[in-house]
């Protein structure tokens, strides 16, 4: 629950931290938060939140953070955004798109560009994967910047839990602001891409989710390839694994994303076939195609915290139905930036070549909301 202070933002748990500390960033305000775990066998904060702090630490200047000795309390004073060159170890315990959700919503508002080294687990099962990220939260964000000179994401090296040692460099220019958008329509898929990883394994498996995954796709669409990439060596990072990612592109330029891998060694879990992986990643992806509307599921937090961030003006796009992530950014959002979404329902229709209905998709929702005006101080004007 946030406080009624203008300054301070106040909650209890440990739930959406990476919420709150983007958003106290940018807002300005303090951040309080009590009572983190505190009834659990381990209370306080984990390794991995602790390491989001240490990042956040980097990428900026003058900030304070103090936690007291339980973990179980934290207080957060938000500094100036520097940016720049910086390298960081993740915990093993969570993937790196874990810390790229944060790098992401903060690096166009630095000082000077984002030049990010991360290394950890670069796939997992429950964070997004760099190339899940890659091509499906930066096409979003270049929407909002206008373009994608110095934009850039790649995995040098895999790395799968549990032992990780993988690593990805992220880079990010800076833009003073953002455009607003008005993304109502995103047109019909045109092809599918995707990636096949066998990290310390044998390369056949990498052949075999991909005959699985286009005997699924092939039936809806001819446009499809999927690149295979077998790791060897300090490539293949220090675990065992393979795994898929699948994108979907559209006609007015809208993707849509999903992926799976297989369960990390010693984990308990079932042995993992890939002929089942790349069936299950391939109907995702159709579900994915079939309910999200100009936005996947995974990215709607960031084309409404851009939103949020935009000028003045009207700002709309449509999306499928709000995951649970996304609604309580969409509280946050209002606790930090004082801004509401408009969400009205929309039936996404379209008309084939013979004047006949036809259904693309299923309920759709449109946001709406006129931006704060956030401007990057920083950035120097020629």
């Amino acid at each position: 629950m946030a406080a009624p202070s203008k300054t301070t933002a106040c909650y209890e748990g440990a739930n959406f931290l990476r919420q709150r500390l983007v958003l106290s960033t940018l807002s300005g305000k303090q951040l309080k938060i009590r009572n983190i775990r505190h009834r659990d066998n381990e209370p306080g904060l984990r390794d991995y939140e602790a390491g989001l702090l240490r990042l956040l630490d980097k990428l900026t200047n003058g900030s304070i953070i103090e936690v007291n000795e339980s973990g179980t309390s934290l207080h957060y004073v938000p500094g100036m955004l520097i940016g720049g060159k910086l390298e960081h170890d993740c915990s093993l315990q969570r993937g790196i798109g874990y810390f790229l959700e944060l790098l992401i919503s903060l690096a166009p508002f630095c000082k000077h560009p984002v030049n990010a080294v991360l290394r950890g687990v670069t796939n997992d099962p429950v964070d997004p994967s760099v190339d899940c990220l890659r091509h499906g939260c930066l096409p979003v964000l270049k929407r909002f910047l206008g373009d994608d000179e110095g934009l850039e994401l790649k995995a040098l090296k895999r790395g799968l839990k549990p032992s990780g040692g993988g690593e990805v460099v992220f880079r990010c220019p800076i833009k003073m602001k953002l455009r607003p958008i008005h993304l109502l329509d995103s047109g019909k898929v045109k092809r599918v891409r995707g990636l096949a990883f066998a990290a310390r394994v044998a390369p056949a498996l990498a052949n075999r989710l991909v005959d699985a995954a286009k005997g699924v796709l092939l039936r809806h669409l001819p446009d499809v390839y999927i690149y295979t990439e077998h790791c060897r060596g300090p490539q293949g990072g220090n675990s065992p694994g393979f795994g898929l990612v699948l994108s979907a592109e559209t006609t007015d330029g809208c993707f849509f994303c999903a992926e799976g891998c297989s369960p990390p060694q010693g984990s308990g879990s079932s042995p993992c076939v890939p002929e089942e992986l790349g069936e299950h990643v391939a109907q995702q992806l159709l579900r994915q195609i079939f309910t999200s509307g100009c936005v996947d599921s995974d990215n709607q937090w960031c084309a409404a915290l851009l939103m949020a961030l935009g000028p003045g003006d009207l700002a709309r796009i449509q999306t499928g139905a709000l995951s649970s992530y996304s609604v309580h950014y969409l509280r946050h959002i209002r606790d930090f930036l004082r801004v509401r979404f408009r969400i009205e329902s929309k039936r996404k229709e379209d008309d084939d070549d013979d004047g006949e209905e036809m259904q693309k998709g299923g309920e759709q929702l449109v946001l709406s909301c006129i931006g704060v005006g956030f401007q990057n101080l920083s950035k120097t004007l020629i």
